[in-house]
């Protein structure tokens, strides 16, 4: 998938936008954790190039919107975000933080046949919007970064993006900001107010796992920098992961294969019902002037959405446009395919069985913790749509959006201080507190005054919990037999 942005001017005055939005956003974050989705702005890119072609919403609406779901998917940076991150009783301290992202804003990784590529700038101009304070500080220090160690292919990857014409599937601007600001807000929050991190931080306090993807690297590099400003490059080692789903050591599992090829059967399902999608795609295979099954075949989706997340004009050929209701119609779909999926659990199962090497490694790390070992405080997970949305599933965060580009997936362990013994954790997605929508964690805040969930209980989900579905006490068995 690929980006989102543009928005028409409305009625309202900017003064009374700015008024309304401290009025609501507050009770909106409070009570049903909306994810803020900020006004778009120009980012410096051709201006001949552009159309407005989104309306700015300001509130979230009742029912399913495409376009605003698109452009909430887009991330676009602009006021500064908001996020619970770091919340606890004063007597509580924190110990550890592990952190998962989701790449930031990218060149798509499909093209829509016979149209003209989207015009996007993959260099970084610290004077082209979006920008960072921080953004031109970042290009100098990453040209020094030869002193890092990198696992395999990592170290002959760019440490930034730099092609005027974006290579696909490449970082752009847009998302090297959205992760400088991400480790901005980690920063404000964990090392100057927490102190997760001292001046004097080892290698050894740094867990950092990236894919092979320079759009992956990068995201980590950009975050990393902001959180540890000027960070001495000897002090970073770089681990690569092959596996999307970070599986590593523990990736044979046939039944997880079969549930995702069943899950991808009711997809294809699903689409081939849909009388409206249908049409549209016949519509656009006309206007550019190729068979329908070729157009599905190139995902559009991924492309037009980086139209829409940079503002540019939708492509146009000798016959036609393709405009914003074709738009609209593939990603209503889009939704609606993510709102069944849901209902149906093929997918859930498919994600107990891919993630459960990556969360036991994360209750092992969070456990050796708790024992009073200081290593690796504080980690980072760089990967992709397909890392963070089975995770959330499989948490049984079933609210939770599509992980949009910078997404953030934070896990937080604190030590009680009145017992010091006792450990909790906080789980976060973009800044919302979703501990207690946990499949494990749902129902202990209703006879508990404290705002976490007692560790034990993610040992529990994760080490047996997770494996009942399938009848099966581990996850090698789990892999090969047949859930209930």
């Amino acid at each position: 998938m690929a980006a989102c942005g543009a928005a028409s001017q409305t009625a309202w005055s900017y003064k009374g936008k700015q008024k309304w939005r401290m009025i609501l956003f507050p009770i909106f974050l409070i009570l049903v954790h909306l994810i803020p989705v900020n006004p778009i702005k120009e980012d410096g890119l051709n201006p001949k190039s552009r159309k407005r072609i989104m309306p700015d919403l300001l509130t979230e609406p009742p029912a399913i919107d495409p376009v605003y779901e698109a452009r909430v998917y887009c991330n676009i940076p602009t006021i500064a975000e908001r996020s619970m991150e770091g919340h606890a009783p004063h007597y509580f301290k924190l110990v550890s933080v592990q952190v998962l992202i989701r790449h930031g804003d990218r060149y798509p990784l499909y093209a829509i046949p016979k149209t003209k590529r989207p015009d996007i700038d993959c260099t970084l101009q610290p004077s082209r919007k979006p920008s960072h304070p921080q953004l031109e500080a970042f290009i100098k220090h990453m040209s020094k970064g030869s002193a890092a160690q990198m696992d395999g292919t990592l170290s002959s990857l760019p440490r930034y993006p730099s092609h005027s014409f974006c290579e696909m599937g490449e970082l752009t601007q847009t998302g090297v900001v959205q992760h400088l600001r991400n480790g901005q807000l980690l920063r404000e929050i964990y090392i100057n107010k927490h102190k997760l991190l001292l001046s004097d931080w080892t290698a050894k306090q740094l867990y950092l796992e990236t894919t092979g993807k320079s759009r992956t690297l990068q995201s980590a590099l950009a975050l990393l920098y902001s959180f540890l400003p000027d960070f001495d490059w000897k002090k970073i080692y770089m681990r690569h992961q092959w596996s999307t789903i970070f599986c590593s050591g523990s990736c044979d599992c046939p039944m997880r294969n079969h549930y995702l090829e069943e899950e991808q059967r009711r997809q294809y399902s699903l689409r081939v019902k849909n009388n409206d999608l249908e049409k549209i795609y016949v519509d656009m295979a006309k206007i550019v002037g190729i068979p329908t099954r070729q157009l599905r075949a190139s995902n559009p989706i991924d492309s037009l959405l980086c139209y829409f997340c940079h503002n540019v004009s939708f492509p146009c050929t000798k016959t036609g446009c393709i405009g914003m209701e074709h738009f609209k119609v593939i990603k209503r779909h889009q939704l609606e395919d993510e709102r069944e999926r849901q209902e149906k659990k093929l997918y859930f199962l498919y994600a107990l069985l891919a993630t459960h090497p990556l969360l036991n490694q994360t209750v092992n790390r969070l456990q050796r913790i708790a024992e009073g070992k200081k290593e690796e405080v504080f980690v980072l997970y760089s990967a992709h749509d397909v890392t963070l949305s089975p995770v959330l599933s499989a948490l049984g965060i079933t609210e939770a959006r599509f992980p949009r580009f910078a997404a953030r997936l934070v896990f937080e362990l604190w030590q009680d201080g009145k017992r010091p013994k006792e450990h909790f954790i906080r789980i976060l997605y973009n800044g919302a507190d979703v501990t207690f929508q946990t499949s494990f964690c749902k129902d202990y805040y209703k006879h508990s005054s404290k705002p976490m969930c007692p560790l034990e209980k993610f040992v529990s989900f994760v080490k047996r919990d997770m494996f009942l579905v399938f009848n099966s006490t581990s996850y090698y068995d789990a892999c090969r037999r047949r859930a209930l």
